[in-house]
């Protein structure tokens, strides 16, 4: 059983910059693919972006030269930092673990960001 904590959500001016913060707990962090999705008022959840713990990492077309995923496994902890947000970057953004065997998988409860002037 993994849990998930996201941080660091809020209300931010187009253009400005905030960072999100997801601490794992329960299980061997190394052995989870480790993402941030975002779900905005009447659509579907949508993947922002992903690492893994070797440090790989892939992004949303959306959000690429934006936004960077990164991961601290000693301190069972990813960081999504997010520059230049449109209002378009306005959702729920949600932490999510997948095993890398298993292929089990666990969501945060997800943290509003707020792009508006």
């Amino acid at each position: 059983q993994v849990q998930l904590v996201e941080s660091g959500g809020g209300l931010v001016q187009p253009g400005g910059s905030l960072r999100l913060s997801c601490a794992a707990s329960g299980s061997i962090f190394s052995a989870y693919v480790m993402a941030w999705y975002r779900q905005a008022p009447g659509q579907q959840r949508e993947l922002v972006a992903t690492t893994t713990s070797g440090g790989s990492t892939n992004y949303a077309d959306s959000v690429k030269g934006r936004f960077t995923i990164s991961r601290d496994n000693a301190k069972s902890t990813i960081y999504l930092q997010m520059n230049t947000l449109k209002p378009e970057d306005t959702a729920v953004y949600y932490c999510y673990a997948r095993h890398v065997l298993s292929a089990t998988n666990y969501w945060g409860q997800g943290t509003q960001v707020t792009v508006s002037s």
